[in-house]
């Protein structure tokens, strides 16, 4: 069998998508999968043992310049790549009229077909004329997890439905990138929505906190407004703090993979963290934690939700973490 994942963007969303590859695997051995995502997260893919190709896609870019002959080339070649296969399903995991669109092009097999979300979740992007685009849809329930709302299409399209798969713990594809942990706690303090932040003087005092207990305090930084918080950090804390190069998210996981926790806002880098199986505490300054947070893990864990946490909630779910976490990270 061969399949075709759409998920383009964003990052935590297609990291979020990842145990669908598991499931997939598991029922159906020997399955070829295959996944279209943007250029910016085509590396970190990169990474997943079991995807046969992965697809290049520069919507977002291309948007820019819509009419520029490099645009139309690029936008062709695309195309001609990803009909150079037919799949016996293309599923789209992300419900959009941009996503639909790229699962509407691409080639099927005899007996093939593509397939997307039939109708809305709670706090879920979704747009109605999917549901014309391709050749079918799934119902979905109204209110679950992020990750267990991938699963469910999947499992519902491909007729493996059955809630105890479900409840199962997700299982992500990045174990064979675990390392040897360093004494070290890496901020995830970047978001592209600004009512995912936490004040930086919250992380300041949580920064010294992690200093005073012994572990350095590793700063990510992909732009200037990261890049900004990140001095005030190195200011604030000195010799406690390293501020991590710019580097592709690839090369970002493999450093994250030898840290000994994640302290993160809801966001890719916090979800990839998740991924890692580290010990995890994800921040949540808006009312999306039973959406996005961690789930099957007992170390990894959402405080806030309903309000902005403090630094001592924060701290205390972090410490619950690391008494429960695997031996060779506590």
């Amino acid at each position: 069998m061969k399949i075709l994942v759409v998920k383009l963007s964003s990052l935590g969303d297609v990291v979020q998508t990842l145990p669908v590859l598991h499931d997939l695997a598991t029922q159906f051995p020997g399955a070829q999968i295959d996944w279209v995502v943007e250029e910016a997260f085509a590396d970190l893919l990169g990474q997943v043992p079991g995807l046969r190709r992965v697809l290049p896609c520069a919507q977002r870019r291309w948007r820019k310049t819509p009419f520029a002959a490099q645009t139309r080339a690029e936008w062709r070649q695309f195309w001609a790549t990803l009909r150079g296969e037919a799949y016996d399903v293309v599923i789209d995991f992300q419900g959009l009229i941009k996503s639909a669109r790229v699962a509407r092009g691409a080639r099927l097999t005899e007996s093939g077909f593509s397939v997307t979300y039939g109708n809305r979740s709670e706090l879920c992007a979704y747009e109605w004329p999917v549901r014309w685009m391709l050749d079918r849809t799934v119902p979905m329930d109204t209110r679950l997890h992020a990750v267990a709302r991938t699963r469910q299409l999947a499992a519902r399209a491909l007729g493996f439905d059955d809630p105890a798969l479900l409840r199962q713990a997700p299982v992500y594809p990045f174990a064979h990138l675990r390392a040897q942990q360093q004494p070290a706690v890496f901020f995830a303090h970047g978001t592209t929505r600004e009512d995912n932040e936490w004040p930086t003087s919250h992380w300041l005092a949580l920064g010294r906190r992690c200093v005073d207990a012994g572990f350095e305090v590793w700063v990510p930084q992909s732009n200037e407004r990261e890049h900004a918080l990140a001095q005030q950090l190195k200011a604030g804390l000195g010799d406690g703090v390293q501020v991590l190069p710019r580097t592709s998210l690839a090369e970002l996981l493999g450093v994250m993979a030898t840290c000994h926790s994640v302290l993160g806002v809801d966001s890719g880098l916090s979800h990839l963290a998740v991924a890692l199986d580290l010990p995890v505490v994800e921040i949540f300054s808006q009312a999306r934690a039973w959406r996005a947070g961690p789930v099957g893990q007992a170390h990894q864990c959402a405080v806030g939700g309903d309000h902005v946490p403090e630094v001592t909630e924060v701290w205390d779910a972090w410490q619950r973490c690391r008494l429960v976490a695997p031996a060779a990270v506590q």
